[in-house]
């Protein structure tokens, strides 16, 4: 019988859409699933972007071009400048979402077995796309303690050695709403400088910073042009998941140079998204305001209420819509598949993310399950009193 690679085999599964079964099999026996599993907002895609869709007059649905079109990436760069980040059209590639964005970095720049260092808990594909890459991933253990943020820096030293590529982060950070400082940037990047690293940020979440604190950048760093890249989607801004559009951005010209080599060989991002994802960027700043304050308060909600369940420990988000729970329980998964397969109150029940799915390091979040906030605070009230009566109950 033929085999499948040691690659596949290796090929973790997602902890997010791994309990999906379960939950569809919930759903058939009459019970309603709230999901907490899954960075799905609720909040409305603005109506700029479907409409521009709507009105595209095409005629002929043709490839685009490798990098994206020309009038999007043009205007993706403006949209950075507004947020003092300077970059021009050529320094930014269009990609698939945010995941192809990311894949096709870690293909630029790292070779197999080469080392990436990335703190955890980390966006579970980080290590889906090491591994297709034939990268290993060097976790560097952060905590609940202090809201996981950044790890010492003599921490990252020890990991460093002649296979260590790159460091990446997520800022704000998902699985764990951890918006790193001015002050934390700017550590990682003369690390990178002086080890001469690359330095890879995910800013999927750029735009949701909370109480009064700012988002930085490791592009607005003078002196990291040679080390930094930047990941980037419309996913999580415009409330736009589907629509498959990313991008990297990068002074680094033989980085991007070498990124489109990937990009050609799968041809081109889609038309119609790229259609509605530059007309996105057209939407007033009120949308945000309007969005960070719900979010806002759903966190406030959320963490204040968890924090009354016995035995629970939370971390507080300053960004993003997750949070990290520790519970008092052994196995989150078990727990979560429990909750699907034999839990409800009054026919309904709750989705979470077990979280050992978001480290890298065997063992670790066993007892932890990551919260996307992304329902409305009249569900998550409804949802937090069935984890609660769930512990309870609970005895494995």
């Amino acid at each position: 019988m033929p085999k499948i690679s040691v690659k596949g085999k290796n090929m973790p599964s997602s902890p997010i859409r791994k309990l999906v079964p379960y939950a569809e099999a919930a759903k058939k026996r009459g019970i309603e699933v709230l999901h907490l599993n899954i960075g799905q907002p609720d909040i409305k895609t603005p109506k700029i972007a479907m409409e521009a869709v709507k009105n595209a007059n095409i005629e002929v649905l043709a490839y685009s071009q490798t990098d994206g079109s020309e009038a999007y990436r043009t205007k993706i760069a403006t949209y950075y400048k507004t947020r003092g980040i300077h970059v021009n059209a050529t320094e930014i590639i269009v990609t698939t979402g945010g995941s192809e964005a990311l894949s096709i970095t870690l293909g630029s720049i790292l070779d197999n077995n080469d080392e990436i260092i990335i703190p955890e808990p980390f966006y579970a594909n980080y290590n889906g796309f090491a591994t297709a890459n034939g990268v290993t991933v060097k976790p560097i253990i952060s905590k609940i303690e202090n809201n996981f943020a950044l790890p010492p820096i003599p921490e990252f030293e020890k990991l460093v050695n002649e296979k260590t590529k790159a460091i990446l982060i997520c800022n704000p950070g998902n699985p764990t709403g951890y918006l790193y400082t001015k002050e934390e940037i700017e550590q990682l990047a003369a690390l990178v400088k002086k080890h001469d690293l690359f330095l890879i940020a995910d800013e999927v979440y750029r735009e949701f910073a909370y109480d009064g604190k700012e988002h930085h950048s490791i592009l607005e760093i003078e002196g990291l042009e040679e080390n930094a890249i930047v990941v980037d989607s419309v996913s999580k801004r415009y409330s736009m998941c589907g629509a498959r559009i990313g991008c990297i951005v990068s002074k680094n010209k033989e980085v991007m140079q070498t990124a489109i080599k990937f990009a050609q060989a799968r041809l081109s991002p889609p038309t119609l998204a790229q259609i509605a994802s530059e007309a996105a960027l057209d939407t007033p700043n009120s949308y945000f305001e309007e969005v960070i304050s719900e979010y806002v308060a759903r966190r406030n909600f959320l963490v204040s209420e968890l924090q009354k369940i016995e035995g629970v420990k939370v971390a507080n988000p300053s960004g993003a819509f997750y949070c990290i729970a520790e519970l008092p329980i052994t196995d989150a998964d078990k727990f979560a598949q429990w909750l699907l397969e034999d839990f409800n109150v009054d026919g309904q029940t709750v989705m979470v993310a077990p979280a050992a799915g978001f480290y890298a390091t065997e063992g670790l979040g066993k007892n932890q399950i990551r919260i996307a906030y992304v329902l409305e605070i009249s569900k998550l009230k409804i949802a937090v009193a069935i984890l609660a009566k769930a512990l309870k109950a609970y005895t494995h």
